[in-house]
């Protein structure tokens, strides 16, 4: 249904190092690279990076939240440890969340802008 998401940034070679780091952990490369956007995906930008100067740090419990499905719980806990080792801050560490369902294990990261984002698996 949803053919990409975007997100605003307000450094775009801060943001592509960190997100490079991050999503690699996930099989996501950097595979569209243009003056003010980078789009990320496996094989076709699914995810974008746009150049957003005027854009603020967001505090916490604002700006967009983006959820990546991982295809196991080691991928869930690399996630999160690249992206605290790439400047991210953590919004939540690798664990089981029964209240967003059976078998929901999750990791939340904050970006260097503010951004929440989530990678996910479902463990039996």
């Amino acid at each position: 249904m949803i053919d990409h998401v975007s997100i605003p940034v307000r450094d775009l070679e801060a943001a592509a190092r960190f997100y490079d780091a991050v999503l690699d952990t996930l099989g996501l490369t950097a595979l569209e690279r243009r003056p003010a956007t980078i789009g990320f995906g496996k094989t076709y930008p699914e995810f974008w990076i746009n150049l957003r100067v005027d854009t603020s740090t967001l505090p916490d419990g604002h700006g967009a939240h983006v959820c990546f499905r991982a295809r196991s719980t080691g991928l869930v806990d690399a996630f999160h440890a690249a992206a605290l080792a790439a400047g991210g801050a953590s919004d939540g560490a690798p664990g089981l969340r029964p209240q967003h369902g059976e078998g929901y294990y999750a990791a939340f990261i904050r970006d260097p802008d503010g951004n929440r984002i989530e990678a996910v698996t479902f463990v039996k």
